[in-house]
């Protein structure tokens, strides 16, 4: 744990939010969540020609990514169950952009990979990102785009603290 989050975590936590004045408009959950469901809808409106879902393209850039090779690290790096992620490999091995292959060293494990097609197409997504990203941003000034991820990647290291403070209290 950095000194920062030390300091953070041992200092008694900001009152932001009350009760008798929540509101959802500034709820930074709220923000956060209804900005990710329209940057989403807006990426797959960008990819509506490959024929891709959400749900279908984003497994294609974890592979690309080298960030999964597994139907079981699908699922957990996309957080759907391994049924749900095994349906979504069915589409697309149906549309020849993956191929599921069994691992020599262990039999239990299907590999998952990017048929040439896969390959070529999962490329054109961050492109997609980039021009979604950008376009969400737009009237930021740089400086204003580093604060920005700056202070999400706060909230995100603090999100990840508290939950593994969660996961060893219940383990204990």
């Amino acid at each position: 744990m950095t000194a920062a989050a030390k300091t953070r975590r041992a200092t008694a936590p900001a009152t932001f939010y009350r009760p008798d004045t929540w509101r959802r408009e500034d709820s930074i959950g709220y923000l956060m969540g209804r900005t990710m469901n329209l940057v989403k809808e807006a990426v797959d409106v960008e990819l509506t020609p490959t024929g891709l879902t959400h749900a279908q393209w984003v497994p294609l850039l974890k592979i690309l990514m080298g960030e999964a090779s597994t139907v079981a690290e699908l699922a957990r790096e996309t957080q759907v169950d391994v049924g749900a992620m095994t349906r979504t490999l069915d589409r697309l091995e149906m549309k020849g952009l993956v191929r599921r292959v069994r691992s020599n060293e262990d039999r239990r494990v299907v590999n998952v990979e990017l048929t040439d097609e896969g390959r070529a197409t999962a490329k054109l997504i961050p492109s997609v990102l980039c021009r979604v990203s950008n376009s969400h941003l737009r009237g930021f000034s740089q400086d204003e785009w580093h604060q920005l991820k700056e202070l999400l990647q706060r909230v995100l290291a603090t999100a990840v603290e508290l939950r593994q403070e969660r996961e060893g209290k219940n383990h204990s």
